[in-house]
């Protein structure tokens, strides 16, 4: 599964989506355990969670059931390497989101294993139908490729090794390779946010030309699917306890209603933030810019730029202009990561972030389009510009603050 992130700074403002939105229980930490194709992975503390019940369940019950008359410790051990190696499979299959993504210049921050499987973060939404199509397939298609060549390989090794030495090979095997396609399948389910829902949301943007409200149509049958999964885990659940199923059952239809209910909190956040940025993409950057804009001169030292306006003003940065010319920005984290000792000494031009185009913007561009240019340039602040002179600033803060009452 995917996520796109928000514009860092509105994030409190803009929900996240699944998957590429979590719950609160994101704020947990994660940890980084390598790269691959130069993006960090991590593992989420929720990860640990389902790794134990997925080591327990195998150990517990699959695997006695398929391989009677073996050892706990070595029903453990197994459990716990195919318990890895599902979630390698879902590691493979944010890959092959990631790969696509990358083709098309789309930074990936990160992918995070997490209690429901992985997550790639995309820096930014994919730039066309086509594209989102393509990001979204990759990892169904991944996942369908794996499991046909580990159920492929069981069915190898059981008709050319037909030896009870290799029957844990093929029972693990088998395992991956069901668990792959279950993965593929299920993520083709056309309910916005999974993959599925992805590719409709493709098709309804080609169909309409309207980003927000594919994402808005999308997150609709998502939020049917979301209701569905749960009414199923629902009947699943009065079964069992009934008599009528298996007591089993009662653990499939708690997780169904589990996945339902995410599902269904992930289409309802991703369709109110289509309507947020349906409404913000009518907002100018006239309407939001801070218009008092005090400017630096590149020759002035740090320390003065300290006293006499960081401390006067307490803005978190200021443009650096000569001549009505934009030369940069110098903010407080860039003034922090210099020696105290050094402030008296440096000058702001040897101190300030060289601006570029991408740090200019118009005042009628939309609030959007504003976000979207401090996202690529991880700017927290642009400067506005209308024939050639500075007429504002636009901040993350200014936009959050009118998001907040706006929201109010």
């Amino acid at each position: 599964m995917v996520k796109s992130i928000p514009d860092p700074g509105v994030e409190a403002e803009l929900t996240l989506q699944f998957p590429h939105c979590y719950g609160g229980y994101m704020s947990l930490p994660n940890w980084r355990i390598g790269r691959a194709l130069g993006i960090p992975i991590h593992v989420h503390a929720s990860w640990f969670v389902v790794f134990f019940f997925v080591t327990w369940s195998l150990a517990v019950g699959y695997l006695p059931g398929t391989l009677p008359d073996l050892s706990v410790p070595r029903y453990w051990g197994m459990g716990g390497v195919a318990a890895i190696l599902l979630f390698l499979s879902v590691l493979l299959h944010e890959l092959g989101h990631s790969y696509v993504a990358l083709r098309y210049h789309i930074p990936i921050r990160q992918i995070t294993l997490f209690i429901f499987g992985g997550v790639a973060h995309m820096e930014k939404e994919p730039p066309s139908p086509r594209s989102e199509f393509l990001i979204a397939m990759a990892g169904p298609l991944v996942s369908l490729i794996l499991g046909a060549a580990c159920l492929g390989g069981a069915l190898a090794v059981e008709y050319v090794f037909a030896q009870p030495g290799f029957q844990g090979l093929v029972v693990l095997a088998s395992l991956l390779g069901m668990v792959n396609v279950q993965l593929g399948l299920f993520n083709l389910i056309p309910g916005f946010p999974l993959d599925g829902g992805r590719v409709l949301r493709a098709g309804l943007w080609a169909w309409n030309r309207d980003f927000n409200r594919a994402t808005s149509q999308a997150a609709l049958a998502g939020l049917g699917f979301g209701v569905g999964l749960g009414l199923i885990g629902a009947v699943l659940m009065v079964g069992a306890w009934s008599g009528t199923l298996g007591e089993s059952i009662a653990t499939n239809g708690g997780w169904l209603i589990f996945i339902g209910a995410f599902l269904f909190s992930a289409a309802l956040s991703s369709r109110r933030q289509a309507a947020q940025r349906t409404s913000l993409t009518s907002v100018t950057v006239r309407q939001v810019m801070v218009h008092r804009v005090v400017t630096l001169p590149p020759d002035m030292s740090v320390q003065d730029a300290v006293d006499q306006y960081f401390v006067v003003h307490g803005f978190g940065g200021f443009p650096i202009s000569s001549e009505g010319q934009v030369l940069g920005v110098l903010t407080v984290q860039d003034v922090q990561a210099l020696p105290t000792g050094l402030w008296p000494w440096r000058r702001v031009r040897e101190v300030m972030r060289p601006t570029s185009p991408a740090f200019c913007i118009h005042p009628d561009w939309s609030i959007m389009q504003a976000m979207e240019l401090m996202a690529q340039g991880e700017w927290d602040r642009l400067v506005v510009l209308e024939n050639d002179e500075i007429v504002g600033l636009i901040t993350r803060s200014a936009i959050a603050r009118f998001l907040q009452l706006h929201k109010a």
